[in-house]
């Protein structure tokens, strides 16, 4: 989802009432991250995001959720592991700053660059295609 409708123009903020799940949420801090996030630092984003999924458990709230669940880093982290060819116990907010930092770009820019791309790879595979792109081989 791009911040922009078929017009091109800019879509408007949404009331925190009207967002459904985390990536409702998401794309209201991409389209305005200096209200959201202190510093446009994804281990700030990182940390609301844990509140967010503590929220989740302590109200017994099931909503798919692939930032973090105890005991792991979450989805997001694993496919993150594998595009990068590396794992790291820091997290994948201090691994994209790195990144960023490493290519001269916004650390929040390369956040939802990844993050469209994990979902794009997360609904093929969801699709049942593999991720190359092809649809699953019969055995």
């Amino acid at each position: 989802m791009t911040d922009s409708d078929v017009r091109g123009t800019r879509r408007k903020p949404r009331h925190v009432e009207d967002l459904t799940d985390v990536y409702d949420f998401l794309e209201e801090v991409r389209l305005r991250p200096g209200m959201w996030v202190n510093r446009s630092s994804l281990q700030h984003l990182d940390s609301m995001l844990t509140g967010y999924r503590v929220a989740l458990g302590i109200h017994d709230i099931a909503e798919p959720f692939d930032f973090w669940t105890p005991g792991n880093q979450g989805h997001f982290a694993e496919w993150l592991w594998q595009r990068l060819d590396r794992h790291s116990p820091l997290g994948w907010a201090v691994e994209i700053e790195r990144e960023a930092e490493r290519s001269a770009r916004p650390a929040m820019e390369m956040f939802f660059e990844l993050l469209d791309e994990f979902r794009a790879a997360d609904h093929q595979n969801q699709d049942g295609a593999k991720p190359d792109g092809h649809p699953p081989t019969e055995t």
